[in-house]
């Protein structure tokens, strides 16, 4: 039996999936950005997820760009049945591989034609819009304008569901008032914890919730408490960082990113983790020392 099992499932727009899912953002090249280093590996990885039990993978056109959609396709089309590919708009990329905005109707509606092609689909399952109003973190603004685009999108039958990423609550209710919602793409982990708040108000009305940087981004997180629960368990850090997402709340769909199959095989062992009382307790005071050491 895969371990992600034991993590339990989660339902996105009625497609339930493991709660443990894979993030393709890392199988581009450095920075996200060109082809990855070694291209048999990438494949090797999307195809021990998917045989390990993985139904939910993260993805965007803009990973490469295309890089990513184009290395998922190749790996596992045609897909299985029960596997929910979610990819995300609303950025592009420069040709120095800078990050900008790009949620103006005609760049949605490109974007979305790019993630069909580049994963040979006739329609995306799940595509969440991805605000830019700063590229630091979510900035208070309306998404009327680029939520009624990808809405349209969706009347036409290219999107099936719709989620949002780097928002906050205001833009989440506002975006609720407009179509439905069914997942939020936020960054969250042990140390950074701005949405607990968030998180429990999204189980409340059954909406998933997508960590992004589950275990700290480019900079993997440090903690001498994780560390140290971590030996206590018997685990490597990074995978009880995982745990503690995966025991935080029932709403949280965790999708650590990896090139490595051996990194992969770890990550996934996490849904095997349990966390007693103590632990949880030690590492939910981990971001109150970050904060007091900021």
């Amino acid at each position: 039996m895969s371990p992600i099992i034991q993590a339990g499932t989660f339902s996105i727009g009625g497609h339930r999936v493991h709660r443990l899912g894979y993030g393709a953002m890392q199988l581009a090249g450095p920075g996200v950005f060109g082809p990855p280093k070694d291209r048999d590996a990438a494949l090797a990885v999307l195809r021990e997820a998917v045989a390990s039990g993985v139904n939910h993978i993260d993805t965007s056109d803009f990973y490469g760009p295309h890089i990513t959609n184009q290395l998922i396709r190749e790996a596992l089309h045609p897909y299985r049945d029960d596997l929910l590919i979610v990819t995300k708009i609303g950025a592009r990329r420069d040709a120095k591989g800078a990050w900008l905005p790009a949620f103006s109707a005609q760049a949605l509606t490109e974007a979305v034609h790019d993630n069909l092609r580049n994963l040979s689909l006739d329609v995306l399952d799940v595509v969440n819009l991805r605000i830019m109003f700063d590229t630091h973190g979510p900035a208070e603004g309306s998404i009327e304008a680029p939520l009624t685009a990808l809405a349209e999108l969706q009347r036409q039958g290219l999107v099936r569901h719709i989620g949002l990423s780097n928002v906050t609550a205001n833009q989440i209710a506002e975006g609720r008032q407009m179509c439905g919602i069914v997942c939020v793409q936020n960054h969250y982990n042990l140390a950074h914890r701005n949405d607990d708040e968030l998180i429990d108000a999204l189980a409340a009305d059954g909406i998933a919730y997508v960590p992004y940087f589950p275990l700290g981004g480019f900079s993997p997180l440090q903690s001498s408490t994780l560390n140290d629960v971590a030996t206590r368990l018997g685990a490597t850090p990074m995978q009880t960082a995982l745990a503690w997402l995966l025991h935080r709340s029932p709403n949280i769909l965790v999708i650590p990113g990896t090139s490595s199959v051996a990194h992969l095989r770890e990550n996934l062992g996490a849904a095997a983790i349990t966390l007693p009382e103590d632990a949880m307790r030690e590492l939910d005071a981990v971001a109150l020392s970050t904060d007091e050491a900021a």
